[in-house]
């Protein structure tokens, strides 16, 4: 039995063989090196713990964003993601989450001016984006073109200068809306469109993907509002698929925007980033509000899928949705209101009213209006996972700065449960053959 403090360990009875040990309980969680104590014999590897999909497993000690599943709580770096999203904006927010504090005047107009001289993108970049097919999923095109950038700044490798983390993160967040807008107009057959330096983060963004043959592209504010709070509301969200994605390449010290590459490949799977996708899908299958009973009773009998319902985190509402859905009037005061509206809140009231969907805690999530709003914007479906990726670019950073200076981290190398063959003996092809 090892010597662990009672009050702050865990006893364990290894029933197999009767001996019992202490392993040290901290921040409510046990470190699964521990348990490797726990075996049969001297060559036993030790006790380990099978996670699929991380679903009870702290991977890391992070500082960067809380979530309280439970309680519906959002915050970066301890500010409620409510006050962000009223009175922030998106690179006030990026500052936060890369630096851990809000800026001062001057550090915020340092960050900004970095940002807006760093949106263009080498002119190789252009030919490299030119060379997709016409039909090119605009994800496929971000993945590929951020992990080429890695080849246009091979200084990104020196992971260990502080400076030159900064420069890079500059980049990435500065760059991802060129390279996010040109896949747009690529898939258009429209020229692509360079920045203009003097417009904002969110409104360089829309003219980069709008303007046509105006000298100068102005989007409307509310517009740039809604899209700029939904930037803020993908900007991190813990350890999710795509942020365990970054941290994961990024435990090999590759350069971040191999690692981010990663992280855009992540968000590429319709079990995350295409969530809105799906629920604008939805709505459209449902096609009218006198649809909706006989759709709730196909998802009631496991014939439907109610998309955009429910979190793997959240447990009673997200916090996001309320925000967003606030977003939408201000959006459907420019653009019209969308046809599917209708159907989007009366499937809200039901969810939020239905026993069957109340027992079952599926109320709406971030992706139930987003798509919406993004459809109201002119954006084709194939292009809502490139927004996500935009927004979600500067938390990506910040965990993989996070990662890089945690002395605690390793290469990520999970362990297996071996289920295949054992021992078998090899035969020669010519006798296998004869």
């Amino acid at each position: 039995m090892t010597d662990v403090a009672a009050k702050d360990s865990l006893t364990v009875t290894d029933n197999r063989t009767g001996q019992q040990y202490d392993i040290a309980i901290n921040d409510n969680t046990i470190a699964a090196k521990d348990l490797g104590q726990i075996r049969l014999t001297d060559d036993d590897p030790g006790l380990a713990t099978y996670d699929p999909g991380f679903v009870n497993t702290a991977s890391c000690r992070s500082a960067v964003t809380f979530i309280d599943g439970d309680k519906g709580i959002l915050e970066y770096r301890g500010y409620p993601i409510e006050q962000l999203a009223e009175k922030s904006n998106f690179l006030e927010v990026a500052y936060l989450l890369v630096h851990g504090e809000l800026p001062t005047k001057e550090q915020y107009d340092s960050w900004v001016h970095e940002i807006t001289y760093h949106t263009f993108v080498h002119e190789n970049v252009k030919t490299f984006m030119q060379g997709f097919r016409y039909d090119a999923h605009p994800m496929g095109m971000l993945m590929a073109s951020v992990g080429a950038l890695s080849t246009f700044y091979p200084d990104a490798r020196n992971i260990s200068d502080a400076d030159n983390r900064h420069m890079q993160i500059v980049r990435m967040i500065a760059k991802m809306p060129t390279l996010g807008a040109w896949s747009f107009r690529h898939a258009q057959g429209k020229p692509y469109v360079y920045p203009d330096n003097d417009l904002g983060y969110t409104a360089n963004f829309l003219s980069m993907l709008f303007k046509m043959s105006e000298s100068k592209f102005e989007a409307d504010p509310r517009l740039v509002k809604a899209l700029d709070v939904l930037f803020i509301l993908h900007a991190d969200h813990e350890q999710n698929c795509s942020t365990n994605a970054v941290r994961s390449v990024g435990s090999s010290q590759v350069d971040p925007y191999s690692a981010v590459a990663a992280g855009v490949g992540a968000l590429y799977g319709p079990l995350h980033g295409g969530a809105n996708e799906a629920v604008l899908r939805m709505l459209k299958r449902i096609g009218s509000k006198e649809n909706i009973p006989a759709f709730i009773e196909g998802v009631k009998n496991g014939n439907e899928r109610l998309m955009g319902f429910g979190h793997r985190v959240y447990k009673n509402f997200d916090p996001r949705a309320t925000i967003i859905k606030k977003a939408c009037d201000d959006v459907f005061e420019v653009t019209g209101v969308n046809p599917l509206l209708e159907i989007a809140k009366e499937l809200e009231k039901i969810a939020l009213e239905d026993e069957y969907f109340v027992k079952r805690k599926l109320y709406p999530n971030v992706d139930f209006y987003s798509g919406l709003i993004y459809e109201a914007f002119q954006f084709p479906p194939e292009m809502f996972t490139v927004l996500f990726a935009i927004g979600r670019t500067p938390g990506w950073l910040a965990q993989w700065a996070e990662l890089v200076q945690d002395k605690d981290q390793k290469i990520a190398r999970p362990k297996q449960i071996y289920t295949g063959d054992r021992e078998l003996t090899f035969t020669a092809a010519s006798e296998r053959w004869a």
